[in-house]
Protein backbone atom coordinates (compact mmCIF):
# COMPACT_ATOMS: atom_id res chain seq x y z
CA UNK A 1 0.00 0.00 0.00
CA UNK A 2 1.18 3.42 -0.44
CA UNK A 3 1.16 6.17 1.95
CA UNK A 4 1.70 8.95 0.71
CA UNK A 5 -0.58 9.35 -1.94
CA UNK A 6 -2.27 12.56 -0.29
CA UNK A 7 0.00 16.09 -0.59
CA UNK A 8 2.30 16.03 2.53
CA UNK A 9 1.33 18.56 4.96
CA UNK A 10 4.62 19.11 6.05
CA UNK A 11 7.91 20.22 4.50
CA UNK A 12 11.20 21.61 5.21
CA UNK A 13 11.53 25.16 3.56
CA UNK A 14 14.69 26.44 3.87
CA UNK A 15 17.76 25.79 7.09
CA UNK A 16 20.03 27.87 7.54
CA UNK A 17 22.68 29.52 10.70
CA UNK A 18 21.50 27.14 13.21
CA UNK A 19 17.38 26.94 12.28
CA UNK A 20 14.77 25.80 9.97
CA UNK A 21 12.22 26.97 8.20
CA UNK A 22 9.10 24.21 8.35
CA UNK A 23 5.45 24.24 6.84
CA UNK A 24 3.51 22.52 8.98
CA UNK A 25 -0.53 22.37 8.20
CA UNK A 26 -1.01 25.89 7.18
CA UNK A 27 1.48 27.42 9.52
CA UNK A 28 5.70 28.74 8.91
CA UNK A 29 7.57 27.42 11.76
CA UNK A 30 11.46 28.27 12.62
CA UNK A 31 12.72 26.31 15.25
CA UNK A 32 16.28 25.66 15.86
CA UNK A 33 18.54 23.07 13.88
CA UNK A 34 22.25 23.61 15.36
CA UNK A 35 23.35 21.03 12.28
CA UNK A 36 22.57 23.61 9.75
CA UNK A 37 25.91 25.61 10.11
CA UNK A 38 25.62 26.59 5.99
CA UNK A 39 23.75 29.80 5.00
CA UNK A 40 19.87 29.84 4.19
CA UNK A 41 19.03 29.66 0.88
CA UNK A 42 16.04 31.89 0.88
CA UNK A 43 16.12 35.88 1.62
CA UNK A 44 15.22 36.98 5.53
CA UNK A 45 12.16 38.39 3.96
CA UNK A 46 11.28 35.19 3.88
CA UNK A 47 11.94 33.46 6.70
CA UNK A 48 10.04 36.71 9.01
CA UNK A 49 6.85 35.66 7.60
CA UNK A 50 6.88 33.06 9.82
CA UNK A 51 3.87 32.24 12.44
CA UNK A 52 6.13 31.19 15.38
CA UNK A 53 9.69 30.97 16.04
CA UNK A 54 11.04 28.84 18.65
CA UNK A 55 13.87 30.69 20.53
CA UNK A 56 16.19 28.56 23.28
CA UNK A 57 17.31 30.46 26.08
CA UNK A 58 21.15 30.16 26.72
CA UNK A 59 19.95 28.96 30.21
CA UNK A 60 17.89 25.83 28.57
CA UNK A 61 14.89 25.46 27.42
CA UNK A 62 13.09 27.73 25.32
CA UNK A 63 9.71 29.36 24.33
CA UNK A 64 7.74 30.25 21.90
CA UNK A 65 7.23 33.61 20.23
CA UNK A 66 4.03 33.67 18.04
CA UNK A 67 3.28 36.30 15.40
CA UNK A 68 -0.28 35.60 15.33
CA UNK A 69 -2.83 34.18 16.92
CA UNK A 70 -2.36 30.26 16.37
CA UNK A 71 -4.65 27.36 18.08
CA UNK A 72 -2.88 25.81 20.86
CA UNK A 73 -3.22 22.33 18.18
CA UNK A 74 -3.97 21.07 15.05
CA UNK A 75 -3.66 18.17 12.60
CA UNK A 76 -1.63 17.27 9.24
CA UNK A 77 -1.59 14.71 6.78
CA UNK A 78 2.09 12.88 6.58
CA UNK A 79 3.26 9.78 4.79
CA UNK A 80 -0.77 8.70 4.84
CA UNK A 81 -0.77 8.92 8.66
CA UNK A 82 -2.62 11.89 10.73
CA UNK A 83 -1.24 13.60 13.51
CA UNK A 84 -2.27 16.11 16.41
CA UNK A 85 0.47 19.16 16.42
CA UNK A 86 0.81 21.25 19.04
CA UNK A 87 3.40 23.47 19.86
CA UNK A 88 5.52 22.35 23.28
CA UNK A 89 7.70 24.14 25.81
CA UNK A 90 10.41 21.89 24.67
CA UNK A 91 10.32 23.21 20.88
CA UNK A 92 8.75 19.68 19.79
CA UNK A 93 5.56 19.34 17.48
CA UNK A 94 4.57 15.67 18.01
CA UNK A 95 6.12 14.82 14.78
CA UNK A 96 9.45 13.85 14.07
CA UNK A 97 8.99 13.89 10.32
CA UNK A 98 12.56 12.66 9.94
CA UNK A 99 11.01 9.14 10.82
CA UNK A 100 9.29 8.63 7.91
CA UNK A 101 11.57 6.81 5.67
CA UNK A 102 11.89 4.45 8.59
CA UNK A 103 7.62 4.54 8.72
CA UNK A 104 8.47 2.99 4.92
CA UNK A 105 10.74 0.66 6.21
CA UNK A 106 9.17 -0.83 9.35
CA UNK A 107 5.94 -0.86 6.75
CA UNK A 108 7.82 -2.92 3.97
CA UNK A 109 9.68 -5.51 6.51
CA UNK A 110 6.86 -6.54 8.09
CA UNK A 111 4.93 -7.50 4.85
CA UNK A 112 8.12 -9.03 3.68
CA UNK A 113 7.88 -11.38 7.07
CA UNK A 114 4.87 -13.15 5.47
CA UNK A 115 3.55 -13.64 8.71
CA UNK A 116 2.01 -12.08 11.85
CA UNK A 117 4.45 -9.77 13.98
CA UNK A 118 4.29 -9.28 17.57
CA UNK A 119 6.43 -5.76 17.96
CA UNK A 120 7.67 -3.84 20.87
CA UNK A 121 8.27 -0.11 20.63
CA UNK A 122 10.25 1.52 23.27
CA UNK A 123 10.50 5.06 23.66
CA UNK A 124 7.52 5.69 21.05
CA UNK A 125 6.31 8.86 21.74
CA UNK A 126 3.72 9.70 19.94
CA UNK A 127 3.39 7.04 17.85
CA UNK A 128 4.92 7.74 14.28
CA UNK A 129 6.57 4.02 14.01
CA UNK A 130 3.14 2.24 16.46
CA UNK A 131 0.91 3.87 13.14
CA UNK A 132 3.02 2.06 10.44
CA UNK A 133 3.47 -1.19 12.45
CA UNK A 134 -0.12 -1.14 13.01
CA UNK A 135 -0.94 -0.02 9.66
CA UNK A 136 0.86 -3.03 8.15
CA UNK A 137 -0.93 -5.54 10.88
CA UNK A 138 1.54 -6.14 13.50
CA UNK A 139 0.34 -5.92 16.84
CA UNK A 140 2.36 -3.71 18.59
CA UNK A 141 3.51 -3.00 22.18
CA UNK A 142 3.77 1.24 22.68
CA UNK A 143 5.56 1.98 25.48
CA UNK A 144 6.58 5.70 27.19
CA UNK A 145 7.30 7.32 30.15
CA UNK A 146 4.65 10.14 29.60
CA UNK A 147 1.31 9.90 30.03
CA UNK A 148 0.60 13.11 27.97
CA UNK A 149 2.49 11.88 24.95
CA UNK A 150 0.81 8.04 25.26
CA UNK A 151 -2.63 9.51 24.91
CA UNK A 152 -1.55 12.08 22.02
CA UNK A 153 -0.06 8.53 20.43
CA UNK A 154 -3.96 7.23 21.06
CA UNK A 155 -5.39 10.32 19.52
CA UNK A 156 -3.14 10.40 16.53
CA UNK A 157 -4.35 6.32 15.72
CA UNK A 158 -7.59 7.68 16.20
CA UNK A 159 -6.79 10.46 13.43
CA UNK A 160 -5.45 7.69 11.24
CA UNK A 161 -8.03 5.14 11.27
CA UNK A 162 -6.12 3.13 13.41
CA UNK A 163 -7.88 2.92 16.85
CA UNK A 164 -8.99 -0.28 16.78
CA UNK A 165 -5.77 -2.27 15.76
CA UNK A 166 -3.83 -4.46 18.34
CA UNK A 167 -2.00 -1.80 19.90
CA UNK A 168 -1.40 -1.91 23.50
CA UNK A 169 -0.74 1.38 25.27
CA UNK A 170 1.72 1.19 28.11
CA UNK A 171 3.08 4.33 30.52
CA UNK A 172 6.07 3.12 32.21
CA UNK A 173 10.06 3.33 32.93
CA UNK A 174 11.54 1.61 30.01
CA UNK A 175 13.88 -0.15 31.98
CA UNK A 176 11.34 -1.53 34.06
CA UNK A 177 9.10 -2.50 31.92
CA UNK A 178 11.66 -4.77 29.89
CA UNK A 179 12.72 -6.38 33.36
CA UNK A 180 8.67 -7.30 33.72
CA UNK A 181 8.41 -8.83 30.52
CA UNK A 182 11.57 -10.50 31.00
CA UNK A 183 10.07 -12.01 34.24
CA UNK A 184 7.03 -12.49 32.69
CA UNK A 185 8.87 -14.66 29.67
CA UNK A 186 7.52 -11.90 27.13
CA UNK A 187 8.50 -12.70 23.79
CA UNK A 188 8.76 -9.93 20.75
CA UNK A 189 9.44 -10.68 17.13
CA UNK A 190 10.64 -7.12 16.47
CA UNK A 191 11.65 -4.09 18.57
CA UNK A 192 12.10 -0.24 18.10
CA UNK A 193 13.87 1.89 19.89
CA UNK A 194 14.44 5.73 19.55
CA UNK A 195 15.41 6.82 23.03
CA UNK A 196 16.02 10.24 23.68
CA UNK A 197 19.64 11.77 24.76
CA UNK A 198 18.40 12.35 28.46
CA UNK A 199 15.17 11.82 30.22
CA UNK A 200 13.18 11.01 33.18
CA UNK A 201 10.38 8.82 33.70
CA UNK A 202 7.18 8.97 35.66
CA UNK A 203 8.76 8.47 39.36
CA UNK A 204 12.05 10.22 38.53
CA UNK A 205 13.85 7.71 36.87
CA UNK A 206 17.00 9.11 35.11
CA UNK A 207 17.73 8.20 31.56
CA UNK A 208 21.67 8.59 29.91
CA UNK A 209 21.94 7.44 26.39
CA UNK A 210 25.72 7.03 26.98
CA UNK A 211 25.41 5.32 30.30
CA UNK A 212 22.41 2.90 29.58
CA UNK A 213 22.20 2.33 25.70
CA UNK A 214 24.51 -0.58 25.74
CA UNK A 215 22.60 -2.49 28.72
CA UNK A 216 19.68 -1.62 27.56
CA UNK A 217 19.55 -3.28 24.14
CA UNK A 218 21.69 -6.72 25.56
CA UNK A 219 18.26 -6.46 27.53
CA UNK A 220 16.55 -6.12 24.57
CA UNK A 221 18.14 -9.15 23.24
CA UNK A 222 16.12 -11.28 25.73
CA UNK A 223 12.87 -10.42 25.36
CA UNK A 224 13.08 -11.08 21.14
CA UNK A 225 11.83 -14.63 19.90
CA UNK A 226 13.89 -17.52 18.45
CA UNK A 227 13.16 -16.45 15.00
CA UNK A 228 13.37 -12.38 14.83
CA UNK A 229 12.41 -10.39 12.03
CA UNK A 230 13.95 -7.50 12.72
CA UNK A 231 15.77 -4.40 15.29
CA UNK A 232 15.57 -0.74 14.28
CA UNK A 233 17.53 1.56 16.30
CA UNK A 234 17.32 5.64 15.77
CA UNK A 235 18.55 8.72 18.04
CA UNK A 236 18.73 12.51 17.85
CA UNK A 237 22.02 12.44 20.22
CA UNK A 238 25.07 14.31 19.50
CA UNK A 239 28.12 12.00 19.00
CA UNK A 240 25.72 9.21 18.40
CA UNK A 241 26.58 8.60 14.60
CA UNK A 242 25.36 5.81 12.20
CA UNK A 243 28.16 3.75 12.99
CA UNK A 244 28.09 3.88 16.95
CA UNK A 245 24.78 2.55 16.31
CA UNK A 246 25.34 0.03 13.90
CA UNK A 247 28.09 -1.45 16.19
CA UNK A 248 26.31 -1.40 19.32
CA UNK A 249 23.56 -3.32 16.94
CA UNK A 250 26.32 -5.75 16.11
CA UNK A 251 27.32 -6.92 18.93
CA UNK A 252 24.04 -7.00 20.09
CA UNK A 253 22.49 -9.43 17.19
CA UNK A 254 25.97 -11.22 15.98
CA UNK A 255 24.38 -14.91 16.61
CA UNK A 256 21.49 -14.24 14.78
CA UNK A 257 21.64 -14.46 10.62
CA UNK A 258 20.80 -11.50 9.11
CA UNK A 259 21.48 -8.09 7.16
CA UNK A 260 22.25 -4.98 8.59
CA UNK A 261 22.65 -0.99 7.83
CA UNK A 262 23.23 2.24 9.47
CA UNK A 263 22.61 5.71 7.71
CA UNK A 264 21.35 9.57 8.90
CA UNK A 265 17.76 10.62 9.03
CA UNK A 266 17.74 13.51 7.10
CA UNK A 267 14.75 15.91 5.51
CA UNK A 268 14.63 17.34 2.05
CA UNK A 269 15.42 21.06 1.85
CA UNK A 270 12.79 22.52 -0.69
CA UNK A 271 14.80 25.08 -1.93
CA UNK A 272 17.87 23.19 -2.42
CA UNK A 273 19.85 19.94 -2.67
CA UNK A 274 20.70 20.26 0.46
CA UNK A 275 19.19 17.55 3.52
CA UNK A 276 19.78 19.10 6.49
CA UNK A 277 20.86 15.89 9.05
CA UNK A 278 18.24 15.15 11.84
CA UNK A 279 19.39 12.01 13.94
CA UNK A 280 20.75 8.77 12.30
CA UNK A 281 19.93 4.65 12.21
CA UNK A 282 20.96 1.68 12.50
CA UNK A 283 18.64 -1.32 11.21
CA UNK A 284 18.97 -5.17 11.45
CA UNK A 285 16.81 -7.79 9.80
CA UNK A 286 16.51 -11.50 8.82
CA UNK A 287 14.50 -11.11 5.32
Amino acid sequence: MNRKDKTEEYQLIDSGRGMKLERVGPYLLCRPSPQAVWPPSLPQERWRKADAVYIRSSSGGGRWDFKIDMPESWEIEYRGFRFRIKPTGFGHLGIFPEHGESWEWISKTIAGAKRELNLLNLFAYTGGSTLAAAAAAASVCHVDSSKGVVDWARVNAELSGLGSMPVRWIVDDVNKFINKEIRRGKKYDALILDPPSFGRGAKGEVWKIEDQLAGLLTQCRELLTADPAFLLLSCHSPGFTPIVLHNLLKIVMKDKKGKSSCGEMTLPDESREFPLPSGCFARWSSL
